[in-house]
């Protein structure tokens, strides 16, 4: 990303809503918009196979593996304001599993974009059965979005809950509601 150019950007941007970008509140707020914007879409930057980084490890275990509540933060993509919440993950491993601070690794680097949490749920639970060839992936993401409720209809109290089920968590009931109990069913 060019600093820069973000800069002046914001620089115009300030100008063109009726503030005044050389007052001495906004003159270093083109500056600290761009590094902001630089960090909320470091995602775009981030591979995959770098974020893993050989962190699978061999282990013969027929348990469901579950994190709950990992902090999320992204801006939506339609009025880049951000949208927050939790995010849960669970997988059915297939003799490989993940270094667990690697989930929420792979959480950041799809939140890190401009996105629809819809889509980001489903990025995050392909990712994972794709990583480790998994029998099953669940991901549920209970979020806020700022566009809801600072704009628009102005609903405060309003959350979106989105979920992407895959393999095992799809077709067998049982695995579908051992991970619901495990994650939302016991909050």
């Amino acid at each position: 990303m060019n600093l820069e150019k973000v800069e002046s950007l914001v620089r115009e941007l300030l100008s063109e809503i009726g503030e005044d970008p050389s007052r001495e509140g906004l003159i270093n707020t083109p500056g600290r918009v761009a590094q902001a914007l630089g960090y909320l879409t470091s995602g775009y930057k981030t591979d995959l196979e770098t974020l893993i980084n050989g962190a699978r490890f061999s282990q013969q275990t027929s348990s469901m593996i579950v994190i709950k509540d990992i902090e999320v933060y992204s801006l939506c993509e339609h009025h880049m304001l951000p949208f927050f919440g939790y995010c849960h993950i669970g997988y059915l491993p297939r003799g490989k599993v993940f270094g667990v601070s690697k989930l929420a690794r792979l959480v950041d680097m799809f939140a890190r974009r401009l996105q629809l949490q819809e889509r980001l749920t489903d990025q995050i639970s392909s990712a994972l059965m794709d990583a480790i060839d998994a029998d099953g992936a669940g991901v549920i993401i209970d979020a806020e979005h700022l566009c809801m409720m600072m704009r628009g209809v102005e609903k405060k109290a309003s959350r979106l809950v989105t979920s992407s089920l895959l393999g095992s968590f799809r077709s067998s009931p049982t695995t579908r509601q051992e991970f619901l109990s495990l994650t939302i069913g016991n909050k």
